[in-house]
């Protein structure tokens, strides 16, 4: 194979792995920028525009070592220090201060096993109780979540695998710095003279021992200590090899020595800018598009540029309480500071937790217990620390940020790849899932951007009205043999007073309320329950005949998926015909309920007992080309990614575009106060409102002129959620919803009925003008309407 440079970089930009000679060869020949350009390109690829950053406090156990690294001012001796460790009421104190500063992260950082060469540490440690510096940073880890709710993150040197097992459960994650791999820096006179936990063999035996315990783990180089740039690759591709082994490597770092007074290395050089920056680019290259890799800020300010275009995505963890107590010398950046800064580099600042967002997105894999329960609770689709306190089915008020950027005017500036991509979909074409999944994770200028095209697509295709129907949703049990996860509606009988009571609705009293909507004003009657076990085809028919024999006029709108499905299997006759005695009943269109996400994937985590993913798409197909119409939805939030809600948009795009019978796109945001997979610490918090505005604004662009109304549910977004949602493509506002249960149940505050006046004024508020409508989206002569049934049918599109 050609090993020339300008080839090797062309396979790493094509996503090749470059073995070990290779990335050696072109660390020999590559041009400096011919590296950077590589890796910034790779880093592009992997990260986009984001930069992360964690709000931690640095918690300096002990400061007592039994090695002396002779670039170090962090190690001392006994007698220049209080105590040999910091004591738990100063540990909490640091913990404190920093969660009330809005930290998120407890650094322990500490000398390696005092105890073995300091009596005074012996001694400290038996008197509270703990035979090593382990046990007494695990018994302090778990206080300190306890306590204040920052998560751990342990930089506590060597350790086994006994080690690892009590460390693992009271951590987000864990560290040991590499260093190096050159073993003639342990010699008299170089960096790690007289330093035993130093040596490379130890340093990776660790990390070994990490990966087989399941631990995150965080290392890197530091560069400058005595070792030449081909060392510096050695160690990459030392730590590539654990890596590809385990899986367990959530960044690197690549930091920069600095020279520190009284200690040997005082008059040591220090790396120049150069090469900090071509070490990042051969990590970058080592590593590929996905590793995180990460630089210190306050240990090249005003630098950070050269970083950035040396493939840096990550600046670490910055703190607005404690010093760098290993570089005291060099003050953390100001948050706004290193925020400008940042974006004067075309990248945007982002919060992460101790677990980088790669690894947040696989928390069940890396944490265990409560820890995982926070991190999944924190954080967005992308592993990202959510961006404000909004939580669907609530109350909150939309942030005054996103609000900001849903409504702003000028015109937003979009990244070229984004802006490209809305050109690709105002004009029609059919993104791919990619495409897709990176509108889904924008921000700031690029979320504004696809909020504006979104409304201005609805404009031309919806037009400036917002609609909406008036009906009364029925849930006629609450009683389900199912066991989705989600769910916190659905009872069984051993259950029967979680969360309420379990129930079921004869066929009298589901007519007794449909009379009562009626009387109110509602043409449409939405019909769902749970799968009760004693329920077959029979029950649908019955409640669909009584229901039209009592209110001749009424829409039925009835039935997910799901019930169809079972009631075809239970009477054993094929979809298509049970839906005909359906219709022949007077059932008027379908709910494009149950389908949760359309992944499988997502599916066997929340549902997995449920219909999958060809069964839901087979029944709306059967609906559609028996004349029956149907809704869409999705709901997002909880283990799903970015990528599912592409897949789900794609399925439902391709069978509109074989039936048009979809006559809505509904977001259903999940509501997780009551779920029961949300207390069990298995679920995120829902989509945060930057992802629920724009599960809004994308699916407007995928779909297009295919499917032109997308509606938002106020009982999921609440009032104003609703109105940024009519501005970022929505067009419908749903029903008034008499007697709504479900999200209740889930914990939702937005309460079960809106009145027309409610209504128009969540209109009124996007600047919009309300008008009513049918259920399949027929227009509503306000005179006629009170007596005329609703009787649009659908015509299905030529196959």
């Amino acid at each position: 194979m050609d090993s020339k440079p300008e080839t090797l970089l062309a396979l790493a930009r094509g996503g090749a792995r470059l073995s070990d000679g290779q990335i050696r060869k072109l660390a020999a020949h590559a041009s400096p920028q011919a590296l950077s350009d590589c890796a910034v390109a790779l880093t592009l690829e992997g990260h986009g525009r984001l930069v992360g950053h964690s709000r931690k406090v640095f918690i300096p156990v002990t400061r007592l070592c039994r090695n002396v690294c002779a670039y170090c001012t962090f190690a001392t001796s006994p007698k220049a220090v209080p105590s040999p460790f910091l004591s738990p009421d100063e540990v909490l104190g640091i913990a404190r201060a920093g969660a009330a500063a809005g930290c998120r992260e407890a650094l322990f950082t500490l000398g390696e096993k005092p105890e073995l060469r300091y009596r005074s540490a012996r001694e400290a440690l038996g008197a509270m109780g703990h035979a090593s510096t382990v046990e007494y940073v695990a018994a302090l880890a778990e206080r300190v979540f306890r306590e204040t709710g920052l998560l751990p993150h342990i930089n506590a040197g060597n350790l086994e695998a006994a080690e690892f097992r009590m460390l693992r459960p009271r951590a987000a994650s864990m560290g040991i710095m590499l260093e190096t791999t050159a073993e003639r820096l342990g010699l008299r006179g170089q960096a790690h003279w007289n330093c035993p936990d130093k040596q490379p063999e130890a340093r990776l035996a660790t990390l070994e021992a990490a990966g087989a315990a399941g631990v995150a783990m965080t290392s890197g180089l530091l560069i400058g200590i005595g070792e030449t740039p081909m060392e510096r690759v050695d160690a990459l591709l030392a730590l590539r090899a654990i890596h590809e082994r385990h899986g367990h490597l959530q960044e690197i770092i690549v930091q920069n020595f600095r020279a520190k007074p009284r200690t040997p290395m005082a008059s040591a050089p220090e790396p120049t800018l150069e090469e900090h920056a071509w070490t990042i680019a051969m990590a970058r290259m080592v590593f590929g598009p996905n590793m995180s890799i990460q630089a210190p800020p306050n240990l090249r300010s005003g630098e950070l540029r050269t970083l950035i275009d040396a493939g840096v995505n990550d600046w670490g963890g910055i703190s607005p309480v404690t010093i760098d107590h290993v570089n005291p010398e060099a003050a953390w950046p100001e948050l706004e500071r290193l925020d400008a800064e940042t974006r004067r580099c075309d990248r945007l600042l982002v919060e992460r937790l101790a677990l980088a967002p790669s690894f947040a997105r696989r928390a069940a894999r890396w944490t265990e217990g409560e820890i995982r329960a926070s991190v999944l609770r924190s954080t967005d689709a992308q592993g990202w620390v959510r961006e404000d306190d909004w939580i669907a089915g609530t109350r909150m008020p939309p942030s005054a940020s996103i609000r900001s950027l849903a409504t702003r005017s000028p015109r937003a500036r979009p990244s070229a790849e984004v802006a490209a991509t809305l050109r690709r979909a105002t004009e029609g074409e059919t993104l791919d899932e990619a495409a897709i999944a990176r509108l889904f994770v924008a921000r700031d200028e690029d979320f504004a951007a696809i909020v504006q095209a979104a409304d201005t697509m609805r404009a031309r295709l919806a037009g400036e009205s917002v609609t909406y129907v008036r009906n009364c949703n029925i849930n006629y049990t609450n009683i389900c043999k199912h066991r989705c996860g989600f769910c916190a509606f659905a009872k069984s009988h051993a259950a029967s007073t979680l969360r309420g009571p379990a129930y079921k609705l004869d066929a009298d009293a589901v007519v007794d309320r449909a009379h009562e909507a009626w009387e109110r004003g509602a043409r449409e009657v939405c019909m769902q329950g749970g799968i009760h076990p004693h329920y077959d085809g029979h029950t649908y028919l019955e409640l669909t005949r009584a229901v039209k024999s009592a209110i001749p006029g009424m829409h039925i709108h009835a039935f997910s998926p799901l019930e169809i499905l079972h009631g075809a299997r239970s009477l054993g006759l094929p979809v298509d015909a049970y839906l005909g005695r359906l219709r022949e009943a007077g059932l008027g269109s379908l709910p494009g309920t149950a389908a949760e996400v359309l992944d499988d994937e997502v599916r066997a985590l929340i549902c997995p007992d449920k219909l999958d993913t060809a069964e839901w798409l087979d029944v709306m197909r059967a609906a559609h080309l028996s004349g029956i119409r149907t809704t869409a939805t999705i709901m997002f939030g909880h283990v799903d990614t970015p990528l599912h809600w592409s897949r789900h948009l794609l399925q439902l795009r391709a069978l509109q575009a074989e039936t048009g019978g979809f006559t809505e796109f509904v977001p259903l945001p999940f509501v997780h106060m009551e779920s029961p997979l949300w207390h069990k610490g298995k679920a995120r918090s829902g989509p945060s409102l930057r992802e629920a505005i724009l599960m809004h604004a994308v699916p407007r662009l995928v779909f297009g002129s295919l499917l032109p109304n997308v509606q938002t549910s106020w009982v999921k977004m609440g009032s104003e959620g609703a109105t940024l949602c009519l501005r970022a493509g929505a067009n419908d506002l749903g029903g008034t919803l008499m007697y709504e249960s479900i999200t209740r149940a889930a914990g939702g505050a937005n309460g079960q009925l809106m009145n027309d006046e409610d209504l128009r004024a969540i209109a009124a508020a996007a600047g919009r003008p309300l008008r009513r409508r049918t259920t399949v989206y027929g227009h509503v002569d306000e005179e006629q309407a009170d007596r005329a049934p609703d009787t649009a049918a659908l015509t299905v599109a030529a196959i």
